[in-house]
């Protein structure tokens, strides 16, 4: 239980065990007269278990959390939801054939409970960046909630969903997909009232093949959104464009280009500091300033000022919040070690995202080096992709190309034709570019870090903040 501003506990709401069994359709073994008790907060990792809480025993591919279920007693939990019957349990249990569906279940339930406007992001590239700006708007005038690091699946939304308390008035969630299906799931859990979809790129292809594939995977989240809600998408996706009517809702669109709803234009770039631009809003004009650098940041304050005019918000409100989002952890995060900067990126990596990335590195007036891994579930164009993407990095004006993985190597090439000698290096992979790492930055280096998350290009950031360039 979360306490309230004036210290008062936020329980969680109509969150009582026997509603809990009812929404999982559970067996419960245990205190009868436990059942009318309300849990106060649901975790999957038995470390997270406080007093009062739910802990849900799920089958991992390295831990089993019916491991822990004697320990997460010990600790005050209220209630363990589990596969598996335990012997002599200290306290309530209430078995089902799957904690992890038990789990959207329960969340699914508790949505239902909530007064909470919710705003459900998706698309192939920006979600996070466009939550983030989206969430700082809406807290000028709100009790907002949003999702944190990357729990935007079927397992990380429905946790989301489940640490909404009443005290919230907005909760701002991204919802990310790789395969059909998925997004009508977790719309089911979410029900947003406002729906964004930044754009449509190449991500996932694997599964969704084209554009057109992801098109109609983003779209499953209008299934179960509000029939009275907002649809807001980026107007100057072509793929987007396509969406004319969602059951009589018409979708408002923000972009670069006038004829949108709001539009962004007379981008001054700040270098690595931001940029300035005005934000265009029918007849209304206003001028802003977004401390995270890139072009694609004026887009997401786009978006961000069109579900602000949405929920109320005022200019000033609107202003104030796009001027006050801060940087995410491996989201085109800015660290300045004191002798190099560097552009942390290393969350998640596809075409369209990694060229984006590239020209945020542009903004820099210092030597730019860009450290660059492969990027995942491509699908059977995944060595053109990584050449073109080599190549517009050699084509913007990158000073030095470091590249790992095997389907760099392709990155590589395309990189060639622009750069010549040294200036484009491939490694086999991530452990191979580390060794290799220090000695090829120079103090005063702009480096660009970025790959897809299985690279875990995460060292390489921490390599790069923990040791000291010379000139």
């Amino acid at each position: 239980m979360r306490a309230g501003k004036c210290g008062k506990a936020i329980a969680m709401k109509n969150m009582t065990l026997e509603n809990i069994v009812a929404a999982c359709s559970g067996t419960y073994i245990g205190d009868e007269g436990l059942r009318s008790k309300t849990v106060e907060g649901v975790v999957l990792d038995s470390r997270k278990v406080e007093e009062g809480f739910l802990f849900l025993a799920t089958v991992g591919e390295r831990v089993d959390g019916h491991d822990f279920i004697s320990q997460v007693f010990e600790k005050g939990a209220l209630c363990v939801v589990c596969e598996k019957r335990p012997e002599n349990p200290a306290g309530p249990c209430i078995l089902v054939d799957s904690s992890f569906q038990a789990l959207k279940d329960i969340a699914e339930f508790y949505r239902r409970q909530l007064p909470v406007k919710v705003v459900g992001i998706t698309g192939s590239v920006g979600k996070t960046s466009t939550k983030e700006v989206i969430a700082s708007v809406l807290a000028q005038k709100y009790r907002v909630l949003k999702t944190q690091g990357n729990l935007n699946n079927e397992v990380g939304l429905p946790l989301t969903v489940l640490s909404i308390r009443e005290e919230h008035e907005i909760a701002v969630l991204e919802m990310g997909i790789s395969d059909f299906g998925e997004m009508d799931r977790l719309s089911f859990i979410a029900k947003p009232d406002l729906c964004v979809i930044t754009n449509i790129g190449f991500c996932h292809l694997e599964n969704l093949k084209t554009q057109e594939g992801i098109l109609k995977a983003k779209s499953e989240i209008f299934g179960h959104m509000n029939p009275e809600g907002v649809i807001v998408v980026n107007g100057d996706d072509s793929h987007l464009g396509m969406i004319k009517d969602v059951r009589g809702i018409i979708p408002k669109t923000f972009g670069f280009e006038e004829g949108n709803d709001v539009y962004v234009s007379e981008i001054e770039s700040l270098g690595l500091s931001g940029s300035r631009f005005t934000i265009h809003d029918g007849k209304n004009a206003y001028s802003a300033k977004i401390n995270l650098p890139g072009r694609h940041m004026a887009l997401n304050s786009a978006a961000a000022a069109l579900i602000g005019r949405e929920c109320g918000l005022t200019q000033e409100e609107v202003v104030q919040g796009i001027c006050s989002v801060k940087p995410v952890s491996g989201r085109s995060n800015l660290v300045d070690t004191g002798s190099i900067t560097i552009i942390d990126d290393c969350y998640n990596a596809n075409p369209v995202s990694m060229k984006s990335a590239i020209d945020l590195l542009l903004c820099a007036d210092t030597r730019k080096v860009a450290v660059l891994g492969d990027m995942f579930e491509l699908g059977e164009d995944a060595d053109r992709m990584h050449a073109d993407t080599g190549a517009y990095a050699g084509k913007q004006g990158v000073d030095l190309l470091l590249c790992a993985g095997e389907n760099a190597v392709h990155m590589a090439d395309g990189a060639k034709r622009y750069l010549k000698g040294d200036c484009v290096r491939h490694y086999r992979n991530t452990e191979e570019l580390e060794e290799a790492l220090l000695s090829a930055i120079k103090k005063g280096d702009s480096v660009l870090v970025k790959a897809s998350r299985g690279m875990h290009f995460e060292s390489i950031v921490n390599r790069l903040k923990d040791h000291v360039f010379e000139a």
